[in-house]
């Protein structure tokens, strides 16, 4: 009878479900979390005490200043100075920090409580400036104009981002519970959804079981999430919030768990979770830490609450995790197919590698081992932001980040592509190169000399999966990249970025080296290859070194042999003789597509920077052909450029296909020859730098010289 009131006191307190097991952990699960603590203290995942004296610090300094700032303001509007003493102002911690799972360098995330008399527009303008004028503040950035606007700024060598959120109350008391609904009262949007993550926070708190074992255990996962890639809400993976609330969930589970049972659960259960809208299940269950109200017991405020059976969008949701805390939403509305299928893989992965943990196979280090991203996938397409302006090269950075996942989306729905995976990490890099147009423009100057101009560039790689499919894949991501990139200026142009640059480039695996560093790549080079590489000049040498090391391009880089060059000159007989618009090649990773603003058209750029003519570029695209070995064809031909496996043919066959192939590419490389000697000169000449036109003839002419060996 007893044992029957404790289990029904544990339901009422935790979840909305009876818990799978209360049994309590055995001495190897107190070893194997003890052993799990000592893995997690080697990635500094814990702060020294000295680290949190000085976070206690700097959130005391601010909340200081904004008291001040609160009563400056209330006396400038005409209030008394005495009542402006008493209006108080408030500023409360959430996500990680609140929590109590911060690591070494992790930033601190804020709100920002004021009265009803104080403005949102106040906060993001005086005490912005305000902010601005401190000696601890290094950085500052104000995102007003965000789905939840927040300041980004750097106090003393703590990252903080700070909320806003003005209630309807005339003072804020120090003791103020941010639970109680009834502080929503008379708030708009924008405020609730700022409240809505201290709200969150305080609720997956009270809603476990145990605060210690979920914190070792959170701490695992989020490890383990960053590790494997799969943690950016932002780009359609789990953010912080939803990563807690599963663990939350788990520790709803099994109450009485260690930290390293919990860790191993939580892999097992969600290996096998029916989400909504997948093959096996088209319903599915959604993640619930605490019963949602009735319709009747819902609060009077009007606020959009997640109910598939009231909002027709939220039926459509692939993870839904919601929150517990009023109004109830999707913290997962971000997730696609293609990262919701990429964390279930890796979720059953690492549940693989935690069975051979218990059974002492191995250690905790195994589990935070990720696969190499850029050796999972044949193809890739690399996304390149990038501006001179560095004071808005941060803004330009985080506006395409955010669309991303728009990309991806629409690369989904194309029927070709099974899968399509963003790495959540972007690479930085910086170069320099001279104005020569500058220096054209005033010739009549004493001083001809071009100027450098430093550029501060961001890149993000997508890896392509193709669907296995027999018949040839004519895969045309043209519009799709086009309508991305008209989506990111226009938004650009709203946010009032000077100069922004976005380029799309399809990458093949082999030459992936071109953009990044064989360190990063993981990947050894074998001295054949190295040569081959030398000959062939596909060497690009800003790869050797740091992504920090500048670099510089000149427009004369084909005539000095800079070999990054001569590599993307040889690809152009494709070009010519193949095609009147673009479409990469097998050996064509270096397209990129350039918005001309002056002429609203798109154009192929070289390395030189030199814009080749629109007359003979009549119909840009981004091309891929391929089939479901991976080797890529030539549309117009539909022939391979990369040879497959003849099974079916005798060896006599063989020896008369190959004589014929070898006849038919004598003729192909004489009409390239023809055709390359022909090329006129483009009307356009004085777009055009003429050294570099008989630059790419010679570099062709070369190509099709080694094409015939």
């Amino acid at each position: 009878m007893n044992k029957t009131l404790s289990q029904s006191s544990l339901t009422k307190s935790f979840g909305v479900s009876l818990p799978l097991s209360t049994e309590y952990p055995t001495l190897k699960d107190k070893e194997l979390t003890d052993k799990l603590e000592e893995t997690l203290r080697k990635y500094n995942v814990f702060e020294t005490d000295a680290e949190l004296r000085h976070r206690m610090d700097v959130l005391h300094k601010i909340n200081t200043l904004y008291k001040n700032w609160i009563k400056e303001i209330s006396i400038s509007k005409n209030m008394p100075e005495d009542v402006a003493e008493k209006v108080g102002g408030k500023v409360c911690t959430f996500g990680s920090f609140r929590l109590g799972v911060n690591s070494q360098g992790g930033d601190i995330d804020t709100l920002c409580i004021a009265p009803r008399h104080i403005d949102r527009s106040d906060f993001f303008t005086s005490f912005a400036e305000l902010l601005k004028k401190q000696p601890e503040v290094q950085k500052l950035l104000v995102i007003e104009e965000a789905f939840v606007p927040v300041i980004k700024t750097e106090f003393d060598g703590i990252e903080l981002d700070m909320l806003f959120a003005r209630l309807s109350f005339s003072t804020i008391p120090d003791d103020l519970d941010l639970k109680d609904d009834t502080i929503l009262k008379n708030l708009d949007q924008k405020c609730v959804r700022s409240l809505n993550g201290c709200r969150v926070t305080d609720e997956i708190l009270t809603l476990v079981p145990n605060v210690e074992t979920f914190r070792l255990t959170l701490r695992t996962i989020k490890l383990w999430a960053k590790k494997n890639g799969i943690y950016s809400n932002a780009l359609g993976f789990l953010g912080g919030v939803s990563w807690a609330m599963l663990v939350a969930r788990i520790c709803q589970f099994y109450p009485n768990a260690a930290p390293s049972t919990l860790v191993n659960r939580f892999f097992k259960v969600f290996s096998q979770w029916l989400w909504p809208n997948s093959q096996n299940n088209i319903n599915g269950c959604p993640v619930i830490l605490k019963q949602m109200p009735s319709f009747e017991e819902m609060p009077p405020y009007g606020f959009p609450v997640w109910d598939p059976r009231i909002n027709p969008a939220d039926k459509y949701h692939l993870m839904p995790i919601i929150t517990p805390a009023y109004p109830q939403q999707n913290s997962t509305y971000n997730v696609t197919y293609s990262t919701r299928t990429i964390m279930i893989d890796e979720i059953k992965r690492a549940y693989e590698t935690c069975q051979e943990i218990f059974n002492s196979k191995c250690d905790w280090n195994h589990i935070f081992e990720p696969r190499n991203f850029f050796q999972r996938y044949k193809h890739y397409i690399v996304l390149i932001a990038s501006t001179p302006v560095k004071d808005q090269f941060m803004d330009w950075v985080r506006l395409v980040e955010s669309k991303i996942r728009h990309l991806i989306q629409n690369l989904e729905k194309n029927q070709y592509i099974g899968l399509v995976h963003v790495n959540p990490q972007g690479f930085d890099q910086i170069k320099e190169s001279k104005d020569t147009e500058d220096a054209v423009e005033n010739d009549e100057s004493d001083n001809n000399e071009p100027r450098i101009i430093t550029t501060y560039s961001t890149l993000w790689f997508i890896g392509i999966e193709l669907k296995q499919n027999n018949e040839v894949m004519d895969l045309n991501l043209t519009d799709i990249i086009l309508n991305f990139k008209d989506m990111i200026y226009k938004q650009a142009q709203k946010v009032l970025i000077s100069y922004p640059q976005f380029d799309a480039k399809y990458v093949k695996r082999t030459r992936l080296k071109e953009y990044l560093p064989l360190s990063i790549l993981k990947i050894e080079s074998k001295s054949s290859k190295a040569s081959k590489i030398d000959k062939m000049g596909a060497e690009n040498s800003s790869t050797n070194g740091s992504l920090e090391h500048k670099t510089k391009s000149t427009n004369n880089n084909l005539e000095n042999g800079d070999d990054a060059s001569n590599t993307k000159s040889e690809n152009k007989d494709k070009l010519f003789s193949n095609r009147d618009y673009l479409s990469p090649s097998s050996d064509s990773s270096d397209l990129m597509f350039v918005f001309n603003q002056e002429k609203n058209g798109i154009s192929r750029q070289n390395s030189t920077n030199s814009v080749l003519s629109p007359n003979l570029l009549q119909k840009p695209e981004f091309f891929l052909d391929s089939n479901s070995n991976g080797s890529v064809t030539n549309q117009s031909k539909k022939r391979s450029l990369s040879p497959g496996p003849d099974t079916n043919t005798n060896k006599k066959s063989k020896e008369m296909n190959y004589s014929n192939s070898t006849q038919a590419l004598q003729e192909h490389f004489r009409k390239q020859e023809e055709l390359l000697d022909s090329l006129p000169i483009p009307s356009t000449a004085k777009l055009i730098n003429q050294q570099t036109i008989s630059a790419v003839k010679n570099s062709l002419r070369v190509n099709i010289s080694c094409n015939k060996k």
